[in-house]
């Protein structure tokens, strides 16, 4: 049986999770079950220093594998199982840094899984959205949440009520893609960017998340004052 999620560390620290369920990645139980231990067997990883989220099938993700909800009582109770176990907040708390790869469809819970990304870069031609709208349901792998949070709600809420997809240059403009690349330059990129980020000082970097990640939640002063003791922290 194929592995839907492969796993690869480099000598240098550079974490590879690679979505292995060609040629949609459609988003099942088994794929979300590897995520979670992928994601896990980095988190527990000492010289881990960047995860890298991609695939090498034509498309990154086109979404969750709604002929699995077939068997349960509805599509809603269906998902209600899946949120059980889920491997998005262990993605959201990684202490390292985490870069998406996207191209060819990113949607529903595909772009989702980007979103809660620190990087996201995707090949020229990649198209992104939120379709669970369209089939009567909340975009449940965090996107309400996630998109509202990198574009401000008056620009995610029209994408996520209509359920529209985009393409990447304008999720770009939007903020929610950081670079397009040509196809034939994105693993060139991807390398000079991990190669960036290994080359911090890892607890600075787990630092600078949770100030960033803190930002959204906590009062200017209150924030300013983690900042100053995590400042301090990671010089002494």
């Amino acid at each position: 049986m194929i592995e839907k999620v492969l796993l690869a560390f480099s000598d240098d620290g550079v974490a590879t999770v690679t979505l292995n369920n060609p040629p949609l990645n459609i988003y099942d139980l088994e794929m979300r079950d590897g995520l979670i231990e992928a994601i896990t067997a980095v988190r527990d990883h000492p010289d881990a220093r960047v995860l890298v989220l991609q695939t090498e099938a034509k498309h990154f993700s086109a979404g969750a594998d709604l002929s699995e909800f077939g068997s349960a009582e509805s599509i809603f109770h269906a998902r209600r199982i899946r949120w059980d176990r889920d491997p998005w907040l262990p993605l959201l708390a990684l202490p390292i840094p985490t870069l998406a790869v996207l191209k060819g469809f990113a949607i529903g819970s595909g772009m989702e899984m980007a979103m809660l990304c620190d990087l996201r870069i995707a090949a020229s031609g990649t198209i992104m959205g939120l379709p669970e709208t369209k089939l009567g349901m909340l975009p449940a792998a965090g996107g309400t949440q996630s998109l509202t949070r990198l574009i401000g709600p008056d620009k995610a809420s029209p994408l996520i009520l209509t359920g529209r997809n985009i393409e990447v240059d304008e999720a770009h403009q939007l903020g929610i893609v950081n670079e397009i690349v040509s196809p034939e330059n994105l693993q060139d990129r991807v390398n000079a960017i991990s190669q960036r980020l290994i080359a911090m000082n890892p607890k600075v970097v787990a630092n600078l998340k949770r100030c960033i990640f803190a930002s959204s939640d906590l009062p200017l002063d209150q924030g300013l004052k983690l900042e100053s003791e995590l400042s301090q922290s990671t010089v002494s």
